[in-house]
């Protein structure tokens, strides 16, 4: 197997492209860099079946080049079908409500009255204000075990 390997480079490297694709596709979902060396390794191997470089070590350079050259091409089209860049947090049912301030609210401090009650409410690190004042209206963006993290509403 050896032998045949290393009189057929092009067939070693369909193997391993064949290989990392099934190991991206399995492992990593088309989020991992073995996507782009598979890419590499196959257009490698068609230009050695084509006999267009025939020496082991233009064939590493190759793949080498070709791997990066489709990371730089197909990166930013293949990051769209991984979905939204930003994921929208439903993970409570606190989410989205606007409730009052009733104590300044700052990244370290503050509380807001939601249902009765007075909970422990702290700014969002993505809100652009460094405080929101008491009586002010905000709307709760996360919850944080049982602080509320909240932004001012625009």
């Amino acid at each position: 197997m050896f032998d045949y390997f290393s009189q057929n480079h092009d067939t070693l490297l369909y193997s391993i492209a064949g290989c990392a694709l099934i190991i991206e596709l399995t492992l990593t979902g088309l989020s991992g860099a073995l996507l782009f060396f598979a890419i590499g390794s196959a257009l490698t191997a068609i230009l050695i079946s084509l006999n267009i470089i025939s020496s082991w070590e233009v064939e590493i350079v190759f793949v080498a080049l070709l791997s990066l050259a489709s990371a730089v091409f197909l990166w930013k089209p293949l990051k769209k079908f991984q979905g939204k860049r930003h994921v929208v947090d439903n993970s409570s049912d606190l989410i989205g409500h606007i409730v009052i301030v009733c104590e300044d609210i700052t990244l370290t401090a503050g509380s807001v009255r939601y249902s009765g009650i007075n909970w422990t409410a702290r700014l969002d690190k993505n809100n652009n204000e460094q405080l929101i004042k008491k009586g002010s209206r905000v709307k709760i963006v996360a919850v944080n075990g049982n602080i509320l993290l909240v932004g001012s509403i625009h």
